[in-house]
């Protein structure tokens, strides 16, 4: 089997993994190579990178400023190391234009992955929908069937007046989707009745953003949500056990902080296939 044939395999696999009702792709996302091996051995069905905890590991802030380059280095670097499907999120596609963003897809699909995230922020709808009609033309001239996941930040950046926000945010859908979305991802929604309302509202599955306090995700799979994303939490957790336990050994001298750290062994094991 050639690496473009297991590529196209992986890609409908990814597609395949969002299911609805009843059963969602989980994504605890990663932001490197060990952390996509750890997610990996720990039983998820694919590897999504988070584009804030990338850009944190590469010493940027996150929202638009890494380059393109060091980005698809570190997504393929990640693709060449799991097994599963790699999802990769290039926020507003490292490019100032629709052509530009159908070059990053181009790249990062030749980097391994086969799914990406191509978020809007506070462009105008008519604007996204010309970035995603290009990155979906770029998939479609590489022969990978990439799932591209439209993300739409009405809820995230709280655009536009607050009672208008659900018909904005379905209009968005149904946009992206035509211009050739394969999903949509709403982050900033924890609210049931909204969520099952988006996931009823156009006929792609719904990807949500969780963290503490959210529905469970038997919760978010009974609204009808057929992905479910932790995002940067996972590398913002891991830092906060730095900073707790360089606190704890320059005030008190102990070390309980890291107590329940993965065994050496066991991490240097992960990188020995």
């Amino acid at each position: 089997m050639t690496s473009q044939t297991t590529q196209h395999a992986k890609a409908t696999l990814l597609h395949s993994l969002h299911r609805t009702p009843g059963a969602p792709l989980l994504l605890p996302n990663a932001w490197d190579v060990a952390s996509a091996l750890v997610v990996e051995q720990a039983g998820a069905a694919a590897v999504a990178t988070s584009s804030a905890g990338v850009a944190w590991s590469l010493g940027v802030p996150d929202g638009d400023v890494l380059d393109r380059d060091r980005a698809v280095e570190l997504i393929a670097r990640i693709a060449a190391a799991v097994r599963v499907p790699v999802t990769a999120d290039i926020e507003g596609g490292f490019a100032d234009t629709a052509e530009g963003v159908g070059e990053t897809v181009a790249a990062v699909i030749a980097a391994g992955a086969v799914g990406v995230n191509l978020e809007d922020g506070t462009r105008s709808p008519m604007e996204q929908t010309g970035r995603i009609a290009a990155a979906r033309a770029a998939a479609d001239k590489s022969g990978v069937p990439l799932y591209l996941n439209a993300r739409i930040d009405t809820y995230l950046f709280g655009l536009g007046e607050e009672s208008d926000r659900f018909q904005e945010t379905v209009g968005r859908m149904h946009a992206y989707v035509g211009a050739g979305a394969s999903g949509v991802f709403v982050p900033g929604v924890t609210d049931p009745a909204t969520i099952a309302a988006l996931a009823s509202a156009v006929d792609v599955p719904l990807n949500v953003l969780v963290k503490p306090g959210a529905p469970s995700a038997a919760e978010l799979a009974g609204l009808g949500v057929a992905r479910i994303s932790l995002g940067g939490a996972v590398a913002g957790a891991a830092y906060a056990v730095a900073r707790r336990a360089t606190e704890e050994l320059l005030t008190s001298g102990t070390y309980g902080a890291v107590a329940d750290a993965l065994p050496h062994n066991d991490l240097n094991a992960l990188f020995a296939r």
